[in-house]
Order: structure tokens, then C-alpha cells, then sequence
């Protein structure tokens, strides 16, 4: 398919800011393991589920935090969504959370939450905050990717909005189904579909390199050479990407998920 060049109304257009996860426990694990070949099986272990942010994890959350005030993106950030569970929550309440006290309001994050030390975060001068199990990550029969009973979330993330996550457990991880890749990127492009049922005009998404990977993967055809290899790259943890995403394009997504896949496994 021929890249279309052309001018599109900003109605029609929205500013998406990925976000990977900081660094999980299930990350940190992965990492120690001597042989590369025996990775694979760390995350099978039901020791890593619902695999929490390490405290270096923390600090590239913080160090984000940092950067995003820096670049102006935290003050053009309308909306911010977020896949529900635990390392996506602290990710994404540690970056665009509010500063200073918490006061009286309920707050982003309460004090500890998980295993953290951290203190709590205030929900006072930030943008939305809601969680939506399109953005999660691939199901591929890890424990760390099985979320935890929205109550418990609800009860560390007071100011996070739940209400568009309807079960209580998790229906949709399957321990003798793993979700294909092509299931993924279709996943990917009913989120997409939804961003751009919001008002909002500038979107901060806080998800997981699977999900980002096959999501991505399916504009490849609707850009040049050069543009390509910010698509096909892999997200490292706390990695932020930035695009301007065309509503026209997102309608061709489904055809070209039909006709090319989402990618190699």
C-alpha cells in the first residue's frame, strides 16, 4: 500500500503518548537468568503474578515523571488510560500523578501500595485517570499477566477510574489459551477505536511491550521507510513514543490485519 500523503482536520486526529510499564519484577528476574534460553520459564512462575514495579522500576518512573514535565507533555495530557494491573497502575499514577500532599481528596495511589515504599500520590491538579482491559497486555499463559480482583486495585488506586472494567475477576486470561498475535493487534485496534470516541485530543496510554508491539505493527504500510522502525522497534521498560494518530487510518487497520497479520511471533 502506497503511503497517502495529506491534510487532515486536528478533529479528526488525536496526540497518543505510549508508555511502557517500568521495570517488573518478572523483568528483574528475567535479567538474572544466565541462560537466555531458560527465560521463557520465569515467566511461567506463579511467584511473578500481577508482577509488580522493582525499585529500579521506580526510579524510571520517577525519572520519567521528570522528563514529561521537562518536554510540556504532562501539561497537554488530557486523559490518561492504563491497562489494570499493578505495574501499569504504579507506572502510570508515578508519572502523571499530582505533586504535593495528598489532602482530603481521595488519592492516585495510597501509601505502599503492593509492596512499594512509596509514599502516596495526590490526585490534585492532574488529568483523569481510567483503566481499560483493551490496552493489556498479550495473554500468553503468563501468571504475570493475569490480573488481580478489581476490588483490590480499587482499594490502592482510589482516584483511578473502574467502572469500564465490568467483571470482577479476570474472564479474559485463559491458563490453557494463549491470546496469537493477531488476536492482540485486533485487540489493539478496538482500543483504538474507543480512544477516539473520547473527547479528548491529546492521550497519555500506559500499557505493555507485547501489546504495544502487535498494535503498532499494523501501521507499518501507512508510512515510509524511516518512520517504520519507530513502529516495529520493541518498547524498553518506561520507554515513552509519541504519535499523532489519523482517525481515516485506524478504519484500514482491520483490513490490514486481514491481509498481513500483525507480525512475527
Amino acid at each position: 500500500m502506497a503511503v497517502e500523503q495529506g491534510v487532515y482536520p486536528l478533529g479528526r486526529c488525536k496526540t497518543i503518548h505510549l508508555v511502557r510499564h517500568g521495570e517488573g519484577t518478572h523483568n528483574a528476574a528475567a535479567d538474572e537468568v544466565p541462560n537466555r534460553e531458560d527465560v521463557p520459564a520465569v515467566f511461567f512462575l506463579e511467584d511473578y503474578f500481577d508482577a509488580e514495579l522493582t525499585d529500579d522500576g521506580w526510579s524510571q518512573v520517577d525519572q520519567r515523571r521528570m522528563s514529561v514535565r521537562e518536554d510540556g507533555i504532562f501539561g497537554g495530557v488530557e486523559l490518561v488510560v492504563v491497562s489494570p494491573l499493578l505495574r501499569t497502575l504504579q507506572t502510570a499514577v508515578g508519572i502523571f500523578g499530582g505533586e504535593g500532599d495528598v489532602g482530603e481528596s481521595p488519592p492516585l495511589m495510597i501509601e505502599g501500595a503492593g509492596n512499594s515504599n512509596r509514599p502516596a500520590i495526590s490526585n490534585l491538579n492532574c488529568k483523569p485517570f481510567v483503566a481499560h482491559e483493551l490496552c493489556r497486555e498479550g495473554m500468553e499463559l503468563h501468571p504475570c499477566d493475569r490480573r488481580r480482583n478489581k476490588t483490590y486495585y480499587v482499594s490502592l488506586f482510589p482516584a483511578v477510574d473502574f467502572s469500564l472494567i465490568t467483571d470482577e475477576e479476570d474472564v479474559l486470561w485463559n491458563p490453557e489459551r494463549a491470546e496469537t498475535a493477531q488476536e492482540i493487534a485486533a485487540r489493539g485496534v478496538r482500543f483504538l477505536k474507543w480512544l477516539f470516541t473520547r473527547p479528548e485530543k491529546e492521550i497519555a496510554v500506559v500499557s505493555h511491550g507485547v501489546f504495544f508491539y502487535y498494535t503498532l505493527g499494523l501501521f507499518q504500510n501507512e508510512c515510509d521507510e524511516a518512520v517504520k522502525r519507530q513502529f516495529s522497534g520493541r518498547f524498553h521498560n518506561c520507554e515513552l513514543r509519541s504519535f499523532v494518530v489519523v482517525e481515516k487510518f485506524i478504519n484500514n487497520l482491520e483490513e490490514n490485519l486481514q491481509n498481513n497479520g500483525a507480525g512475527e511471533e
